[in-house]
């Protein structure tokens, strides 16, 4: 278990420009900086604005593998830093990331689960280990990130919210933050869409105003997940099963599969098939139909409640258990210290235990989130009502 206390290693690099001496202005703010268009323009704005701007940007452990490659890891983020006459340093959060990210990560698909690494590094690590650093280090309370989410004001507190661009808003990644921060979180790029991010940063001639987007995972060179897994984890072939428990064919280890996962199987079913469960125990992997990988009940555990007078048995709230898609009506079924059940109005295809359940209210407010495990059986839904289009898998 990670010791609350220790820093795991983070520390801060020589500064790419001038060092950062703070004005003493309350109006100061950290902006992570990726090296992409998104955190770049961020970093414009805010510096438009009147902020005192301090770029950083965190050299994870593939940075370290890809040094020398301009689009690799926020390499290019020193580049920006200096067109925009701002201070810019790199931190190491190797060791950080190897132990809260990606060792995570790869026990979960060892176990049968799958994860979502984003969603750990913004929780453990961005917002909560990496922004402590920070502002002990250079004094600096407010941060910065190019997520495409707002925080809004609730009754005098500040809340999380999705963007105004539907598309593009990344609020289902960020509900694990703390409360207490969300008043101190700046997220200039809510209000805006991806198209008038790219133009703004192509005006003002950011080297990296056409660059690609990051579609995979970071630290596995944005190649394939089983890159950054671990050797032993993914080869220890099984049996797969139908429902009723019969051998059907042989899977190549447990990490290659997902829950809703469709492709690769190697069956020949007659019909369209769908891994239904995982079981780690058994190093096996079953399969059956689109009907019975869905699910109306949806259980969580682990929640971060954002907006506690908003959350109880029998609220009425809208969920997702994925980042894309609109979130669907559902009602909050079973509440205590330690998990959350709720029903929703229609199926939801393939709920995945490692994955995550985030409920908002009518006005696109995070109210809560957590992890999701196994879902009840009887939650099981039916096959009218569980369309193909929700899932590409």
């Amino acid at each position: 278990m990670v010791n609350d206390r220790d820093n795991l290693g983070l520390r801060v690099l020589e500064p790419t420009l001038e060092p950062w001496r703070n004005d003493g202005s309350r109006r100061a703010v950290v902006v992570l900086m990726s090296g992409g268009v998104d955190s770049s323009t961020t970093a414009l704005l805010l510096q438009q604005a009147g902020w005192q701007v301090l770029g950083v940007t965190m050299k994870i452990p593939v940075a370290e593998q890809c040094s020398g490659k301009t689009t690799c890891c926020g390499a290019e983020a020193g580049l920006v830093a200096h067109q925009l006459g701002i201070c810019h340093y790199y931190i190491d959060v190797i060791e950080a990331f190897e132990r809260l990210v990606i060792e995570p990560f790869r026990l979960a698909y060892a176990s049968g689960r799958t994860p979502n690494p984003c969603m750990d590094c913004n929780t453990f690590l961005k917002f909560d280990r990496v922004w402590n650093f920070l502002e002990n280090t250079f004094g600096v309370r407010h941060l910065a990130t190019g997520h495409y989410a707002r925080v809004v004001d609730q009754d005098g507190a500040a809340r999380l919210a999705r963007a105004d661009d539907r598309q593009k808003d990344q609020s289902y990644f960020l509900y694990g933050m703390t409360r207490d921060r969300l008043s101190r979180l700046l997220l200039p790029l809510g209000s805006l869409s991806k198209p008038q991010v790219r133009e703004l940063a192509q005006r003002h001639k950011l080297p990296v105003a056409q660059r690609s987007e990051s579609m995979e995972l970071c630290f596995a060179g944005e190649g394939d997940y089983r890159r950054a897994l671990d050797p032993e984890s993914d080869g220890r072939s099984g049996p797969i099963l139908d429902l009723s428990g019969n051998v059907i064919g042989e899977h190549t280890g447990i990490a290659n599969y997902t829950i809703g996962q469709r492709r690769g199987l190697g069956i020949a079913a007659g019909q369209p098939v769908y891994v239904v469960r995982i079981n780690p125990i058994e190093n096996s992997v079953t399969i059956g139909s689109m009907a019975e990988a869905c699910r109306r009940r949806v259980t969580a555990e682990r929640m971060n409640i954002l907006s506690p007078d908003q959350l109880f048995s029998g609220a009425r709230l809208y969920g997702k258990i994925r980042s894309t898609g609109e979130p669907a009506g559902c009602v909050v079924v079973r509440l205590d210290e330690r998990v959350i059940s709720v029903d929703f109005d229609e199926p939801v295809f393939a709920p995945t235990p490692g994955q995550h359940l985030v409920l908002y209210d009518e006005q696109g407010r995070v109210v809560a989130g957590g992890t999701l495990f196994t879902a009840d059986e009887s939650g099981r839904g039916e096959y009218a009502s569980c369309e193909m289009n929700q899932w590409q898998g």
